[in-house]
């Protein structure tokens, strides 16, 4: 299996392990992806750190909006993924961050979202020891492998 499409098995594992995510191109527009992505992570009981750099100080899913992975302070705790809702020629740079900020303090996982590529700063990540992804969506894969199945219909 490619590095970059993972068995079930392991995104259950992620999903199940990661608790902190931070949502770099957090929108406090409802009918933009990266505001429902959040939301429904917020509703699964994952605490959602949003970074948008016009929207910070402001409130949003419950957290302080952040202008960057960098100017997370230490009190908030560790942080397991970065979700990544920006341009493929933007993810780079995100990762480059999110590795010089995060890494002593628990990342683990880089997710890039659907139509989000960057093989080389995927090599960079998993150079250091990270699990990458790339064009998915923890929402569509979280909905598919671990939300409860709808009860039967009774007959």
């Amino acid at each position: 299996m490619a590095p970059h499409e993972p068995t079930d098995d392991r995104l259950r594992q992620i999903l199940t392990e990661v608790r902190t995510i931070a949502i770099v191109g957090y929108s406090h527009r409802p009918d933009r992806p990266s505001h429902r992505v959040s939301q429904y992570l917020v509703a699964q009981g994952y605490r959602v750190l949003p970074i948008n750099p016009g929207h910070a100080g402001e409130t949003a899913l419950g957290e302080r909006v952040f202008a960057s992975l960098a100017s997370i302070p230490p009190e908030i705790g560790p942080i397991h993924m970065v979700d990544i809702f920006r341009r493929s020629e933007h993810a780079g740079a995100v990762v480059d961050e999110a590795l010089a900020t995060l890494l002593p303090r628990g990342l683990r996982v880089i997710w890039m979202q659907i139509g989000v590529i960057d093989h080389d700063a995927a090599a960079r990540a998993e150079g250091l020891g990270l699990t990458v992804l790339m064009n998915r969506c923890p929402k569509i894969e979280h909905a598919r492998l671990l939300a409860p199945s709808a009860p039967p219909d009774p007959a």
